[in-house]
């Protein structure tokens, strides 16, 4: 079982501090996830707009939370 499935099955769990800090910690690790392709993106030369089609949010959202990441 992987680190994902186990937060996955905690997020679902009755005990709801056991449940949050699941959910708190695959928001961590989706945040890290995103940053590490958004910078891989970016190096690889995909535009903001690329990106942030892809994220589902406005080119302004994506530059502004990741510039300083891969390259600008």
């Amino acid at each position: 079982m992987t680190v994902i499935d186990e937060l996955g099955r905690a997020a679902h769990d009755s005990d709801h501090d056991v449940a949050l800090r699941a959910v708190a910690r695959l928001r961590r690790l989706t945040e890290q996830l995103e940053a590490e392709r958004v910078a891989a993106a970016r190096r690889d030369g995909w535009s903001w707009q690329d990106i942030a089609l892809r994220l589902g949010v406005t080119k302004q959202t994506v530059h502004r939370k990741h510039r300083g990441t891969g390259d600008d």
